[in-house]
């Protein structure tokens, strides 16, 4: 299949593609980037919304108020979240190195782009199952619903679009934040921009890969807003 979509581009581009990078290349660091956001997405989905549940039912008047736990979990993950990413993706090498065995590729770069994505799609499912009227916790407590029950059968699905919106915001936050990792080799479209645009003075990639950027941000965008309306 990855054979023939680099043919088909091949043909179809021949006559104007003026550049030293292939087509083959461009496939790859699409295939790379694609599979960072996919798996940060996947692993810093899961620690956001273990975070947002934790915090959600301990803060203060939550259905298992906490307040050690919410005092501790909550400056820790504004610690993390004020933290810029290049910053990031630099200081946790020697933790990538442990956990891959690298610091250089695309699963080394999965390490510090899900530190990255985890606690701010933590903070963006807490707000959006926080906008939940809070009448129908009230009727769910009523009803005799127990904590779980209350949030995976009335929070959770009162929140369903705001939490599509929320995590399509995330992607697209990721998205950019694999641009910012092919500064340390961690391959995808950002590494094309700067290993072929930006030190080979190669105008025509840094826009290729802008356009290219714009796309993908555009389609997620979209299947996140067509998602949100679905019931």
């Amino acid at each position: 299949m990855r054979d023939l979509i680099v043919h088909w581009l091949t043909e179809v581009t021949a006559p104007y593609w003026q550049s030293s990078l292939s087509i083959d290349q461009f496939v790859t660091a699409m295939q790379e980037t694609i599979h960072m956001v996919f798996f940060a997405m996947l692993f810093g989905g899961i620690w956001g919304f273990i975070q947002a549940i934790i915090l959600l039912v301990t803060r203060p008047n939550g259905i298992l108020q906490n307040k050690v736990i919410y005092h501790v979990l909550n400056p820790i993950v504004n610690a993390l979240r004020s933290l810029p990413f290049i910053i990031l993706l630099i200081a946790v090498i020697p933790l990538t190195k442990v956990i891959v065995g690298t610091s250089i590729g695309t699963w080394a770069a999965i390490v510090p782009l899900t530190i990255y994505v985890g606690p701010y799609i933590g903070r963006l499912i807490e707000t959006s199952l926080l906008e939940v009227n809070e009448g129908i916790i009230e009727s769910a407590q009523a009803m005799g619903a127990s904590p779980w029950q209350i949030i995976f059968k009335f929070i959770i699905p009162e929140a369903r679009s705001s939490l599509i919106l929320n995590l399509t915001t995330a992607t697209i936050s990721l998205i950019g934040a694999t641009a910012m990792a092919g500064a340390v080799g961690a391959g995808g479209i950002g590494d094309l921009a700067i290993s072929y645009g930006y030190q080979r003075f190669d105008t025509s990639v840094v826009i290729l890969t802008v356009i290219v950027l714009l796309i993908l941000v555009q389609l997620v965008q979209s299947l996140g807003d067509w998602l949100s309306k679905l019931r």
